[in-house]
């Protein structure tokens, strides 16, 4: 009787053990499933889905610069426009070249091929835009652009979105697969018997929180990729050194004021404010004086104006202030006076006890000029005035007239 219910015992022991380690391979098996399925939905659709929108935001670029180009009426306000049209192409071309790299299905594949038919006919038609542009037939450029380019973008940009929405649809049928998966594991782990139970809830833990892991990384990859846009977008916009609008930038308020006087009337100063003697800091002191000078003088440009006016460094140790909603000359004569008076302070760096200098030429619209780049030549033809002697004649800076 003992020895039978040692045998039972040591059966049911067995059983037991093949109980558990059939639960544990398969729990193992399934976990191993479950993890592929959610790396399919953070990295492989994740990555195609942001492959097309990087794509799509570049081919956004490329027509906006594309329309730029056909609304500019210097050939020469063409050139930035057209360098930026032709980077466009080259990211769309990348992303397209990425997303065919991380493998298609057959049905895709047709989509793709579909797709790389319409980006050439786009690209065609729009290089045949700019050519138009080029040999001086605007008008006919327009009505290309109307009538061809940009219908022809709206279905490049449909069949994008649609390729998005594919992909997002597969995302949710991988998370769905993996819901499955789990409540499969679940089942099977209940089938297996209460003594595997313990086994299961730890499995089920070390699921969840794998899960949690999988989640937290897509959530972590997320707001990374948005602070990096975000970073790229002030790189573009902002110069590094010092903070204040990059010349770019700087032009697009510019071009904004000028188009806000034209339409409501008032004026617009310019103060193109160059560094003396700056070559001789860097010389003596070591850039990383002249860096720690040049922010300086950024943060007193900044506290000398009002919340309304901009602030750019145009490179080098030039910098120049917009000032919108001025009434006459003498407003940018005073707000020069007041810089002049803020920078010639003498500043402590270190050991260093420097004095800051600047020459200051000003220029107002429309009196100076009727575009941003006549305020901008006649600005800096003030301010060399100003440099080759006449620092004790402020009305030395205005213009010739």
């Amino acid at each position: 009787m003992h020895r039978g219910l040692s045998f039972l015992s040591g059966v049911a022991f067995v059983a037991l053990i093949a109980l558990i380690c059939g639960l544990l391979f398969n729990s193992l098996y399934q976990l191993r499933a479950l993890g592929e399925q959610l790396n399919i939905v953070v990295e492989h659709h994740n990555r195609k889905i942001d492959l097309i929108t990087q794509t799509q935001v570049a081919a956004h670029i490329r027509a906006d610069s594309l329309y730029r180009m056909v609304l500019a009426d210097d050939p020469f306000e063409r050139d930035p426009h057209f360098l930026e049209f032709n980077r466009a192409a080259f990211l769309v071309g990348q992303g397209r070249n990425a997303l065919r790299a991380l493998g298609l299905t057959p049905a895709e594949q047709r989509d793709f091929d579909a797709q790389t038919q319409l980006v050439s006919h786009i690209q065609a038609v729009q290089e045949h835009v700019v050519d138009l542009l080029y040999d001086g037939h605007r008008t006919q450029a327009r009505e290309a652009l109307a009538r061809d380019a940009i219908p022809l973008q709206e279905a490049f940009n449909a069949q994008l979105a649609d390729m998005r929405n594919a992909y997002q649809r597969a995302n949710l049928a991988a998370q769905r697969a993996a819901q499955q998966t789990y409540r499969q594991a679940y089942l099977l782990t209940v089938i297996f018997g209460a003594a595997a139970i313990t086994l299961a809830l730890l499995i089920a833990w070390h699921t969840i929180r794998k899960i949690s892991q999988k989640s937290r990384q897509l959530r972590d990859q997320m707001a990374a990729l948005e602070q990096s846009r975000a970073a790229l977008r002030e790189e573009a916009t902002h110069d590094a050194l010092t903070g204040l609008a990059n010349r770019r930038l700087f032009y697009d308020r510019l071009q904004q004021a000028i188009r806000h006087s034209l339409r409501y009337g008032g004026k617009v100063g310019i103060l193109y404010v160059d560094m003396d003697r700056f070559k001789d800091i860097n010389d003596q002191h070591g850039h990383h004086i002249g860096d720690a000078v040049l922010m300086e003088v950024a943060q007193r440009l900044r506290e000398c104006v009002r919340e309304s006016d901009s602030v750019a460094r145009l490179g080098g140790d030039e910098f120049v202030v917009l000032l919108e909603g001025v009434q006459d000359r003498q407003d940018c004569l005073a707000a020069a006076l007041k810089i002049e008076q803020s920078l010639a302070r003498t500043t402590r760096f270190g050991d260093l006890h420097l004095e800051i200098d600047a020459s200051i030429g000003q220029a107002l619209y429309p009196d100076d000029g009727d575009d941003e780049d006549a305020l901008i030549r006649a600005a800096d033809a003030a301010m060399y005035r100003v440099k080759s002697g006449c620092e004790s004649e402020r009305q030395c800076s205005l213009p010739f007239q």
